[in-house]
């Protein structure tokens, strides 16, 4: 199962779904990869810290080292499994992100290169039995090459009216994409992410979704500081707060998920 995170819009939650529902495979036994294809590297930071730039150079490692390679020498090139670094936790996996992708963007446009992360993920067809790709909060190349790899994506909402009206163009945009590129790819459902039950709003934007016929998942996410503790500590919730509201919420969505693979 290859799994991509997206939205156009930025802060909606993409990172800590990604990672939280991938380190919850991982802790059921999965060996489970994550693959951060935003320059900001936020899922990288979540779970390995900051990284010291003389021991990971960006030109060689991650995935800008696994996609530089396609523009270079055949000869040269490396199996994208020596890509991969270990976490602390076990059976979970991370492909990290790096500023040199926004420099190696216009080079792999250019030589439509938007295939390679798919036949990657061929390649490591069998080393791992869960894949999760972090987007880049835009339609670009690294979102288009993830959901070209992807089989499913899960769409973060953040209960909140410009998201809602993003939600029009990111749809249509994964509907291009799937007549154009990958018609195998599921829409699995918008995650409803800090959700605030306090709140008359996003009750009101939620059920309007619901209305429109918009795939709104139903178990949802809530707003919690434990989420910014777990960012700031750099585990993710079941190995931070295993009891916690939010983690369990988390469960639920990661068991509804499952439930729908096998239907």
């Amino acid at each position: 199962m290859k799994r991509v995170v997206f939205n156009q819009k930025g802060g909606v939650g993409k990172t800590s779904i990604t990672c939280n529902l991938a380190a919850i495979d991982a802790a059921t036994g999965y060996r489970t990869l994550v693959i951060d294809l935003d320059v900001q590297g936020n899922s990288t930071l979540y779970l390995v810290g900051e990284i010291d730039a003389e021991a990971f150079p960006a030109e060689a490692q991650g995935v800008a080292g696994l996609f530089r390679q396609t523009v270079g020498p055949r000869r040269m090139r490396q199996n994208p499994d020596s890509f991969v670094w270990e976490t602390p936790w076990e059976n979970l996996y991370l492909m990290p992100s790096s500023p040199a992708l926004a420099e190696l963007e216009g080079a792999l446009e250019a030589r439509y290169k938007i295939y390679k992360l798919r036949d990657a993920l061929a390649k490591l067809e069998g080393e791992y039995d869960r894949v999760y790709i972090d987007t880049p909060p835009s339609f670009n190349f690294f979102s288009k090459a993830a959901l070209i790899a992807a089989d499913s994506v899960l769409v973060p909402f953040d209960c909140d009216s410009f998201a809602r009206h993003s939600l029009y163009a990111l749809l249509e945009n994964i509907t291009e994409l799937q007549d154009d590129h990958n018609p195998e790819l599921v829409i699995e459902g918008i995650v409803i992410n800090q959700f605030n039950p306090q709140a008359r709003l996003p009750g009101e934007l939620v059920a309007e979704l619901e209305e429109e016929g918009f795939p709104v998942l139903a178990s949802w996410l809530g707003s919690s500081v434990k989420m910014k503790e777990s960012h700031h500590s750099h585990r993710p919730l079941i190995d931070l707060a295993p009891g916690h509201k939010l983690t369990q919420q988390y469960l639920a969505l990661y068991a509804a998920l499952e439930a729908a693979l096998v239907e």
